[in-house]
């Protein structure tokens, strides 16, 4: 138990350091794809599987495990990719997204690596809507592609972004109230968008922590009080370049910014969550993606802040 204490707490200081590990895989073929260790639970030889009647065709089955069921997903299928045929010699990647657990069927496991966020990267524009990159990185001189499994489970198991309560908020500045979104998956960029859009409120979109910082500044170069422009910001963890922690502690030790209220939203699972937002002094943490929790705790962000209800 004290060594697996010890795993958990060294993986949350990296993550506070702008830091990571990823575990690289291959899907068949010399490509290598790569997934953030910490939302791995386990890796195994593919277990026996029942097959699923009328399921999806990326979905090669169910297997029990731990005294749950899980759903085997054949990531290369879910990318485009050929099915993997010999799924008895694959290897399945257990791994929680969303606040669900998950297997992700694949055809090797190579090896763990430490990285700096910055040394991931956005990928290269014009790649258009259809792949599934969220973000590349380079290891022993070969590319490896990080994969938008949020982007396959929601095109899986699809999300609403419905909500009940449509009341609004009224704003202190003669405009609408306006939020920097901050996220590397389009997909989640776009759920967090269409939430908060049905109450009033305005988007501003950043694929990345180092592009919100660089938004917030540029929108400083132009009003040095920041709530004229911006009220809130809602950023993922994980992203290339600069994750979340870090961008929050940006925001922290600027004079302009650090009042500015900051909510985490993220797929990354364990305790250490809340405990990482009072280290960096983000306000609030909320688990991926359920749209009525979210707006509700943009809600009682902006009510702190003084924005009460209309």
């Amino acid at each position: 138990m004290a060594g697996v204490l010890d795993g958990v707490d060294q993986r949350t200081r990296l993550v506070g350091e702008n830091r990571l590990e990823l575990l690289l895989f291959s899907l068949g073929g010399r490509q290598r794809f790569g997934i953030n260790v910490f939302k791995v639970q386990e890796v195994i030889q593919c277990p026996p599987l029942t097959n699923m009647v009328n399921a999806n065709p990326i979905v090669r089955g169910i297997t029990h495990m731990r005294g749950r069921t899980i759903s085997i997903l054949d990531l290369g299928m879910a990318i485009g990719k050929k099915p993997i045929e010999d799924i008895h010699k694959a290897f399945v990647i257990v791994a929680e997204y969303n606040r669900s657990v998950q297997g992700f069927l694949v055809t090797a496991v190579d090896r763990i690596i430490n990285m700096k966020w910055e040394e991931i990267k956005t990928p290269p524009k014009g790649l258009g809507s259809s792949n599934y990159m969220t973000a590349v990185t380079e290891v022993d001189g070969e590319l490896v592609e990080l994969i938008d499994v949020e982007k396959i489970l929601a095109e899986l198991v699809g999300v609403t972004t419905d909500i009940s309560d449509l009341s609004q908020l009224e704003g202190s500045n003669d405009r609408p109230i306006r939020l920097l979104v901050v996220d590397d998956s389009s997909v989640a960029r776009n759920q967090i968008k269409r939430t908060l859009e049905q109450l009033g409120m305005e988007c501003v979109l950043a694929k990345n922590g180092r592009e919100g910082v660089d938004t917030l500044l540029d929108m400083l170069k132009e009003n040095e009080n920041i709530n004229d422009q911006i009220d809130a910001v809602i950023s993922d963890v994980e992203m290339p370049e600069m994750d979340g922690y870090t961008l929050t502690t940006e925001i922290r030790k600027n004079e302009h910014l650090k009042k500015l209220p900051v909510l985490l939203h993220t797929s990354l699972s364990g305790t250490f969550n809340k405990n990482m937002v009072n280290k960096v002094g983000a306000d609030m943490f909320v688990p991926k993606f359920n749209a009525e929790e979210l707006s509700e705790s943009v809600r009682s962000l902006l009510k702190e802040k003084g924005i009460t209800q209309s």
